[in-house]
């Protein structure tokens, strides 16, 4: 099978990977924004040789970089500096395309779900598709849900829908008028199915993969010749929709409508194009490419079709055969090769490294292992190999004293799911000077749900006179303004004592103040009402709607709140946690660019302020979701940058690390930090009573079905593992060292000078803005 489109040739040149080797064929770009790029061309290539083709375009976050191409493409055509591009990519059209004779067909939905919402899928849809590029719609073949027989907020008031009713007897006059809609949105998804097969099926499907695979919403275990239907979700896809519908609680109750499987297999001429980023896709990708069909892999139903494509990332490809094959095969044999292949060597194997010289025997019988160049080779340099890792485990015991150290954040629990046990050893030294930024109001985090029941608390707390502090006469003029620290104290001492009385009574003291700030309140009466308001202003939004500013504010306290608890277990004060909201997060599906004035220079006035030895940075690898991560990177990278001409720092030390979004590998990190039994239980204690907001879990991970903190241990004890596996399990257990001994995880991070980490920075800016 070949991938015979100029522009697509343009692109398998550009990355040398050769001709590909997979069930269905892919391409390798760069980075995020140039998986965008190259989607939009081929898009626009295939729209002006089908001008009245049938198209299904995806939602999400994932096409933002093909909708910005798409739309600056059409807006600039004719102009040079378009031309030149286009040129340059192997996109050449007499003309520019048409779109306005297309046929659009929306692929999914959450269902119910109010049409109007800005987070349905058909808002997603006429926003950016038919809106944005001109579409016509009366073209579009759409899944409204106030356009179908059943009018879900009458039959179903829960809007829970129980899908048995399909096949046993209803129990009830509600449940009997319940089947009989179910099985009417049945018939309707069966038309919706002959209408798209009216039209000769599909023509250019464009779609993401999801966490567990899922393409649409054909989920793991959907038929390759499944049709539109409505079905249930996974775990998986209830965490990665969360975000949208407002907290798990509430995707847990959608269902969703899709198309099938089936449906886009129905042209066999179709162009269908999955495109991913980002390491945290790289499973999903493997799967789908190197497995033979099998509905545990829904990607595989693409097999067969002569114009089914992948567009990847590096980080997605990362673990494709070919992939580990052209790592290893091209330029020169370093460090990471010898760590990458001793590790993966261990693993296929299941040999500890160090024990590998006394297997000659098995290792001869593997002269065509891929991860090896030869036996010889990689037998002489085992214990180098292993004299590193050794010394990056060390480099993790090195204790730190006299610094100054700035830990960032780009969200509120970044740092300790990150770095936390390198923090508080830190935090252990007198002689250190530590300070914490985090960067954006983290509002997104908090949901409305907990923020009622937290403004309710509070007016029963005011009402039973349990917020003595009002009671002071300055007290809505400036009294408001002091005593922060003393919140955090009484929050504490009522952890310490057991008693969640009073650890309510901690939280609403905080939120008082915040409302106090927030509204400029300036009675107990206004106080009460404006409680009452907020109130009624949160009882009107929609699961997952766009909250007005102040109430973002208020929300975004609440988290800083849960980070100033964090850190003053080991004394920090306010004062040492600096909330920066920077303003390119505002809670928008696509977010902003950073800017100089409103994101650079607070982190540069705050850099001149506490004038770090050393700061830790979160090192997104692709500039792909959480893309929070990314922006962040590059306002810091832009202060420093601009530090460094006012002041000489060469000898700043840059910490980088990563958290449950994204690893490292033990070939990437140079500084290994222990992890004790009791640093993790630090962590889960301080996680599941400070972030209050997040100890149920809202807004999960899709990998696991719990609080973050548990996620984070599970990724220290499977870096443990590796390690492991590369110095042995006697090197820890019988170690001489006490803090070895004690380890059962470990943190990666990555220590670089400021050129080296400003070098890494501009490197992937300018991938990211280069075209």
């Amino acid at each position: 099978m070949k991938l015979t489109s100029p522009v697509e040739q343009h692109f398998i040149e550009k990355s040398n990977q050769g001709e590909p080797s997979t069930h269905i064929p892919y391409i390798l770009v760069d980075n995020f924004p140039e998986l965008g790029f190259l989607t939009a061309l081929l898009f626009l290539e295939w729209v002006s040789a089908h001008p009245e083709g049938v198209i299904s375009l995806p939602t999400g976050k994932t096409p933002e970089y093909f909708i910005r191409w798409t739309h600056r493409i059409l807006d600039s055509w004719g102009s040079k500096e378009t031309d030149h591009l286009l040129n340059e990519h192997g996109l050449r059209l007499k003309k520019k395309p048409d779109l306005r004779d297309l046929r659009f067909v929306q692929m999914d939905d959450f269902y119910p779900i109010d049409p109007v919402q800005h987070n349905s899928f058909y808002s997603y849809v006429n926003e950016f598709y038919i809106k944005g590029m001109g579409l016509d719609p009366a073209n579009a073949l759409l899944i409204n849900s106030d356009e179908m027989p059943v009018f879900f907020k009458q039959v179903f008031p829960d809007l829970a829908i129980d899908l048995s009713l399909r096949y046993r007897e209803p129990k009830s006059q509600l449940e009997e008028t319940q089947q009989k809609a179910i099985l009417a949105i049945d018939n309707w998804c069966m038309d919706y199915e002959w209408r798209i097969r009216e039209m000769g099926g599909i023509g250019f499907w464009l779609g993401g993969v999801g966490p567990d695979g899922h393409i649409a919403f054909n989920m793991r275990g959907s038929d390759h010749q499944s049709t539109t239907r409505l079905t249930q979700t996974n775990y998986e896809t209830q965490a990665a929709a969360a975000g949208d519908l407002g907290g798990i609680e509430v995707s847990k109750s959608r269902l969703v409508i899709t198309i099938g499987l089936g449906t886009i297999r129905y042209n066999k001429d179709v162009v269908a194009l999955v495109f991913a980023a980002g390491e945290a896709k790289a499973k999903v990708i493997k799967n789908a490419l190197e497995r033979r069909p099998d509905v545990k892999f829904p990607g595989t139903a693409l097999m067969g079709l002569p114009n089914a494509r992948f567009y990847l990332t590096d980080g997605a490809a990362k673990l494709l055969d070919a992939t580990q094959r052209t790592f290893f095969q091209v330029g020169n044999w370093n460090t990471e090769k010898d760590i990458r292949a001793l590790l993966k060597y261990c693993i296929d194997e299941g040999v500890y490294a160090h024990k590998i010289s006394h297997q000659s025997s098995v290792i001869s019988t593997q002269s065509q292992h891929p991860n090896f160049p030869s036996p010889d080779v990689s037998m002489s340099r085992i214990p180098d190999t292993i004299e590193v890792v050794k010394q990056r485990l060390f480099h993790g015991l090195e204790k730190v004293t006299n610094k100054t150290i700035l830990h960032t954040g780009p969200h509120h629990d970044d740092i300790m799911l990150g770095i936390m046990p390198l923090v508080n050893r830190q935090l252990r030294e007198p002689t250190n000077r530590v300070h914490f930024a985090v960067m954006t109001s983290g509002f997104t985090a908090i949901s409305n749900r907990f923020l009622l029941d937290s403004l309710r608390q509070t007016f029963r707390l005011i009402d039973s006179g349990q917020i003595e502090m009002i009671r002071y006469k300055d007290f809505f003029e400036t009294g408001y303004l002091y005593k922060w620290d003393k919140d955090v104290n009484h929050y504490l001492n009522k952890v310490a004592a057991q008693d969640e009385e009073g650890k309510t009574r901690g939280l609403c003291h905080r939120i008082v103040r915040c409302l106090v700030r927030v509204y400029e309140v300036k009675s107990i009466n206004e106080l009460r009402s404006c409680i009452r308001e907020v109130i009624k202003t949160l009882l009107e939004y929609y699961d997952g709607e766009k909250n007005e500013p102040n109430i973002q504010l208020l929300k975004g306290m609440v988290r800083e709140f849960e980070e100033e608890l964090v850190w003053a277990h080991s004394g920090k004060l306010v004062t040492d946690i600096h909330h920066l909201r920077l303003g390119f997060y505002k809670g928008d599906i696509f977010t902003e660019q950073p800017e100089e004035e409103r994101d650079v220079i607070p982190i540069l006035d705050l850099l001149k302020r506490v004038d770090p030895d050393i700061i830790s940075v979160t090192m997104d690898p692709e500039g792909s979701g959480p893309d929070t991560h990314y922006k962040v990177l590059q306002a810091t990278a832009r202060a420093l940058q601009r530090w460094s001409k006012e002041k000489d720092l060469s000898t700043l030390k840059i910490i980088g690390y990563r958290n449950v979004w994204y690893r490292y590998h033990p070939a990437e990190a140079n500084m290994y930090v222990p992890v004790s039994l009791n640093s993790m239980a630090t962590l889960q204690n301080s996680f599941r009573q400070c972030y209050l907001s997040q100890v149920d879990a809202s807004f999960p991970s899709p990998e696991m079905n719990a609080p973050f903190c548990d996620l984070a241990q599970k990724i220290w004890v499977e870096q443990f593992k590796e390690v492991q596996l590369l110095l042995g399990k006697d090197f820890f257990y019988q170690n001489e060292m006490p803090t070895l001994r004690a380890t059962h995880g470990l943190v990666f991070v990555r220590e670089l000078g400021l050129d080296e980490f400003l070098e890494e920075a501009a490197l992937l800016e300018k991938r990211v803005t280069a075209l």
